[in-house]
């Protein structure tokens, strides 16, 4: 079976038949979303694709963290076709169906919180981003919004405002900046020089104040939001006192903290949503927005808030034709049974452990790793040309990507410099594949320490 195979690449990438989808694509469609994978799949199971020249490779991006639950679950399949073979989309506003309401009262218990909760449906993450801020603008009569510097939240001219940077997001496309302002990260790497790590969470805690002090008044202010891990950022991870601080100062100042967990929920990081680690520490996200995995691969987001908070919201003023699509549902429904049934939270913890001891040892003797970090099955692997300057090495990124997938391994970097290599396997990934694949990462770093 497919799903329990390894790495095997028998043709020159592009393969000939692949080459022509490719070049098919490259003439017909937008450019502008670009594609490193010098292949075109013709289908996958688990964490294992196949292209349409018979080569296989290994799954380390899992479609950006969509793929959670792996390739082709056949409990997942039936339940969309099922769905399907009923109707498929009816549409909220038109009719009521019994699966919007099921799968909300579902999340409504899963999303972390000491109160009741609502759900609204989109289509998404950066639809569920807008609404989220939408709705705590309407709720609070506020307008600003603070993000904080290496965060990503979407692509719309609103929430690529939200970006850290413009490149390469939003250069040329002018998004509306308004009324949103910029925290700086607490970046536990690259902390400031006499800044000690043990120092570091008020260090950034008294920053965020004095900016509420100074430059945003937080009587103006809406909402915080961020990601628990940083995605496109770097896969950094928020430290759990700063969110505790940060939970302080929402309340003494009526901002809602909103938790953008597209990328970092369902399993991902050994909790079935990262704010569940807040959660161990009492600390709750007022504004909760998933995606991605959550329907394994067919659209759907979730907008999950406290309900005084989401029905401030007047008829109307919520809504969108595919949001809540039965279909989306119904994978999401099944998607969900196989994440509780497998204990897929556990997974990514045991994922955790080997990634960490074999990329420790690399780390070790290839010199160039500087920083390991992540939570659960969502690490960045950051390269540097110096460990003692830490300066940024993309160059090693691009190389070891281009070398890894020549060798029937699919990576993904992350980070704004362009220097991370992130991991996101398919939480279904098998030991022997897991390893097959670091065996891979493994020789194309020894390949290029050796060029250099």
């Amino acid at each position: 079976m497919l799903k329990e195979s390894l790495p095997k690449v028998i043709t020159e990438l592009p393969g000939p038949k692949s080459k022509k989808i490719i070049e098919k694509r490259l003439a017909e469609t937008a450019t502008a979303v670009a594609c490193g994978t010098p292949a075109a799949i013709e289908r996958a199971e688990g964490c294992m694709i196949q292209d349409v020249d018979g080569n296989i490779f290994l799954d380390f991006v899992a479609g950006i963290g969509v793929m959670n639950v792996g390739y082709s679950n056949p409990k997942i399949v039936k339940a969309a076709q099922d769905q399907l073979a009923l109707y498929a989309h009816p549409q909220a506003n038109c009719i009521h169906y019994k699966e919007l309401g099921d799968l909300a009262e579902r999340i409504n218990k899963i999303v972390p919180g000491d109160f009741k909760k609502r759900t609204f449906f989109c289509n998404a993450g950066a639809e569920a981003v807008e609404n989220a801020v939408k709705i705590a603008r309407k709720f609070t009569g506020k307008k600003g919004v603070i993000t904080f510097t290496n965060a990503y939240h979407g692509r719309t001219i609103f929430t690529m405002a939200m970006n850290a940077t413009v490149k390469p997001y939003g250069k040329g496309f002018m998004g509306s900046t308004d009324g949103i302002y910029r925290a700086e990260f607490p970046d536990m790497y690259r902390l400031p020089k006499g800044v000690t790590e043990e120092e570091a969470v008020q260090y950034y805690v008294g920053k965020l104040e004095t900016m509420l002090k100074t430059y945003v008044d937080p009587d103006d202010v809406a909402c915080f939001i961020l990601e628990p891990v940083q995605g496109e950022g770097g896969f950094t991870v928020f430290p759990i006192e700063f969110i505790k601080e940060l939970r302080r100062i929402c309340d003494e100042n009526n901002i809602l903290l909103i938790a953008d967990e597209i990328q970092s929920g369902w399993c991902r990081t050994g909790r079935t949503l990262t704010c569940d680690y807040w959660a161990e520490i009492g600390v709750y996200a007022d504004i909760v927005t998933t995606a991605k995995s959550v329907a394994a691969g067919l659209p759907l987001a979730l907008v999950t808030a406290r309900e005084e908070i989401l029905e401030c919201c007047a008829v109307g003023e919520l809504g969108g034709t595919y949001g809540g699509n039965p279909v989306a549902i119904a994978s999401a429904m099944a998607a969900l049974d196989v994440m509780e049934e497998e204990n897929m939270s556990a997974r990514a913890l045991e994922i955790n452990k080997i990634c960490m001891d074999r990329l420790g040892k690399m780390a070790d003797k290839s010199g160039i790793i500087g920083n390991i970090r992540g939570l659960g099955a969502m690490i960045g692997i950051e390269f540097v040309k110096d460990l003692e300057t830490k300066e940024h090495d993309k160059e090693a990124v691009d190389f070891i990507l281009k070398d890894c997938v020549q060798n029937g391994l699919i990576l993904k970097s992350a980070g704004y410099m362009g220097n991370t290599i992130r991991l996101l396997m398919p939480l279904v990934i098998s030991d022997e594949q897991l390893n097959a694949g670091f065996d891979i990462m493994e020789a194309a770093i020894d390949k290029y320490v050796d060029v250099i």
